[in-house]
């Protein structure tokens, strides 16, 4: 269905029972489908070094040509496919040991796409934890887009001119604004890995990172001449954010948001401020099985290919329970996140507001 009525998702907060994620919990065990799928995950991380192997193979075979922005847009998406893989590991759904799954991360986050997988596991685990609620999770507290209309209001009052329409239109300008998404997630893994912020296993983040980044910088430059070389980290860059961004976006922006006072039931908290997006098995493949985010926010250890399976299960049991269930199609999605952001940075109050925050009650 589309986005649930303010009064569907009330209902299922006033229906709030602390045993109905234990309940579904024992179905899912029962149904084997938090098993693991070790021929799936292995195919995949054995195929992944190969392909970007292949695709850099192919940028020194080509050589200094300008058809190699098509070599960079193919790189941006194989280097997506990846970090997607690492979120699986990140998330313990590719095998039993901790310390596997986090070895696993640490090559492919670090080595292979470039990202730190410290800073994306300490920023990662405050989302799952309190997804959509203000002043906990950090995936609606950035510093481009405001995401709740007391950011709005405070960058209106701190700004002017062309700054002021910058934020009016902002939801037109969110996707563009994606093209600059890959630069930014290098630079806060370099920050993080280089910061006084804890972090596990600094020496080794510090190393794969230095061996990504500045040879994969010291390659495209060898091979292709400055022009050219620029233009093709700029290509790659720019669709591998886009691509991570279109991946993540129709997730929970313009669900509702939670108040920063307020409980929710661990079943609500994920069910309610998550949108999935329906689609065929290609498009399981083109998000990373993030299209299932309700089953992923409440059972982030389910090997990838158990979502579809799981989704079918977890949509009946919250229709049962009163509990809504928000599903759409991607492009409608995308539309849903930019009316949204857009309406934000108009100065509306949230056109998604949370009836939580009407009701203040505690569940």
């Amino acid at each position: 269905m589309a986005v649930s009525p303010s009064a569907s998702i009330t209902a299922s907060v006033r229906s709030a029972t602390p045993n109905h994620y234990t309940e579904l919990s024992q179905m899912v065990i029962r149904s084997g489908l938090m098993r693991r799928r070790y021929g799936y995950y292995w195919t995949k991380l054995v195929a992944a070094p190969i392909a970007i192997a292949g695709v850099l193979t192919g940028l020194v075979l080509i050589g200094d040509t300008w058809w190699q922005l098509v070599t960079a847009a193919v790189l941006a998406v194989v280097l997506t496919q990846v970090a997607m893989l690492g979120h699986d590991a990140a998330h313990r759904q590719v095998f039993r040991s901790g310390r596997w799954n986090d070895w696993t991360t640490l090559v492919i986050g670090n080595l292979l796409v470039g990202m730190s997988y410290g800073w994306w596991q300490h920023k990662h685990t405050r989302h799952h934890a309190n997804p959509n609620k203000i002043g906990s999770d950090p995936d609606i507290e950035l510093p481009v887009i405001a995401f709740t209309p007391e950011q709005a209001d405070r960058r209106r009052a701190s700004r002017s001119g062309p700054l002021r329409w910058l934020i009016a239109h902002q939801g037109v300008l969110f996707f563009p604004i994606l093209l600059l998404e890959g630069l930014s997630l290098h630079a806060s893994s370099v920050r993080r890995v280089f910061s006084r912020e804890p972090l596990r296993r600094r020496p080794i983040e510090i190393a794969f990172l230095a061996v990504r980044i500045i040879g994969f910088v010291a390659l495209v430059f060898l091979v292709l001449s400055p022009g050219i070389a620029f233009a093709f980290i700029g290509v790659q860059l720019g669709v591998f954010g886009v691509y991570m961004g279109m991946a993540f976006a129709p997730n929970h922006k313009g669900m509702p948001l939670v108040p920063a006072d307020v409980k929710v039931d661990f079943l609500r908290r994920q069910v309610l401020m998550s949108r999935n997006i329906r689609g065929s098995r290609l498009l399981d493949t083109a998000m990373g099985g993030l299209n299932y985010q309700i089953e992923h926010h409440l059972f982030p250890s389910m090997p990838r290919p158990h979502l579809r399976q799981a989704s079918t299960m977890i949509r009946a049991y919250c229709r049962e329970n009163g509990v809504a269930y928000t599903e759409t199609g991607l492009w409608q999605s995308y539309g849903l996140v930019v009316r949204y952001i857009n309406r934000v940075g108009l100065g509306e109050r949230d056109p998604f507001e949370c009836p939580l925050l009407q009701h203040r009650q505690t569940v």
